[in-house]
């Protein structure tokens, strides 16, 4: 475990691509040639005090993604809202598993992964493009950025967001992206290509320094790539050629929302460092001329798992002093 003090002047250079932003310029503009929403019906839960809707909206290559959307009971007014995003290998489960920010007073869309169900929970929204790679989800496409799955997977990341600004009940200018692990590094390529973002919330985020990261730690999802590569010797070039589209430093570096990190000191799986590269540049390229404002907690005890209920925690009070006015508190 590298000293704190290390960690906090950690700004690695991170290979940006050339045509990096007109890379994802171009993918998101195909998504966005149709309309988001496809379906939302009301979703009948034991739930008393949030109402559920189940929600398929319009992804990459316009594949319909699923998620929920859960939202105080019997409440109409305009809420804040957050976009979150699980982790590796996790699907949109059922809406009674993550009841935080409904119950706290956001209006809460949680987005499904495509192709992710099974390993460590359930999904509904596969992946249907059929690409070459390996076997784990992380390296499916990974020999050419345009067949890579986190091009889809991100792209269905931005378009969560565009699908909660066309529900009822919520308000646009006060909408956060959230997520841990995996999650945490979707949420930070939303806040790298969204301006209008409210607020980020990441943990442990994934795919930062990424380069890095797959020589670090043989932990999955990194490990896998480093699998992968200790078979196909041949295809480093490749592989890392893909991963420079898909690192959350570059996506940081564009960031303007003001943004909670949590990073556990002892993570393996993603590596701190990884994690301060992007906090460390977070916003440093987005052509403003004042930084966003940012916070990040560390836990020097914890690994992956960082600060568990008192992140969550520090997210709730720190989001509602955001985004909550005084007036949204008797509805919340």
């Amino acid at each position: 475990m590298a000293a704190t003090e290390d960690l906090r002047r950690y700004t690695p250079t991170v290979v940006e691509p050339v045509d990096f932003d007109a890379f994802w310029r171009t993918t998101l503009d195909g998504a966005r040639a149709r309309p988001v929403l496809v379906d939302v019906r009301p979703h009948p839960t034991d739930l008393r005090l949030v109402d559920t809707w189940d929600v398929t909206f319009a992804g990459f290559d316009g594949d319909p993604v699923r998620a929920w959307y859960t939202r105080p009971a019997g409440v109409d007014a305009p809420l804040p809202a957050v976009v979150e995003y699980a982790g590796y290998g996790r699907g949109r489960g059922l809406p009674h598993e993550r009841l935080t920010w409904p119950v706290a007073g956001y209006a809460h869309l949680l987005m499904d992964n495509r192709g992710q169900s099974g390993l460590h929970g359930a999904g509904d929204t596969p992946d249907p493009h059929g690409v070459s790679g390996g076997p784990w989800p992380a390296t499916w496409g990974i020999l050419d950025p345009h067949d890579y799955h986190y091009r889809r997977l991100i792209t269905d990341a931005v378009r969560a967001v565009e699908a909660v600004h066309a529900l009822p009940g919520v308000d646009p200018a006060r909408v956060a992206a959230v997520g841990n692990s995996q999650g945490g590094g979707l949420a930070l390529a939303v806040a790298g290509l969204r301006d209008d973002l409210a607020a980020l919330l990441t943990t442990a985020p994934f795919l930062c320094d990424v380069q890095r990261g797959i020589e670090l730690t043989d932990a999955a999802p990194y490990g896998e790539i480093a699998r992968y590569l200790a078979v196909h010797r041949q295809v480093e070039e490749a592989v890392r050629h893909t991963l420079s589209y898909v690192d959350g430093v570059t996506f940081a570096r564009r960031a303007i929302a003001p943004a909670h990190f949590g990073i556990g000191l002892r993570d393996n799986v993603c590596p701190p460092s990884t994690g301060f590269a992007a906090y460390n540049q977070y916003g440093a390229a987005n052509g403003r001329p004042e930084a966003p404002s940012r916070h990040l907690h560390t836990y020097p005890f914890n690994g992956h798992e960082g600060g568990e209920a008192w992140q969550v925690a520090r997210q709730l009070r720190w989001l509602d002093a955001l985004l909550r006015p005084a007036t949204d508190h008797a509805v919340g």
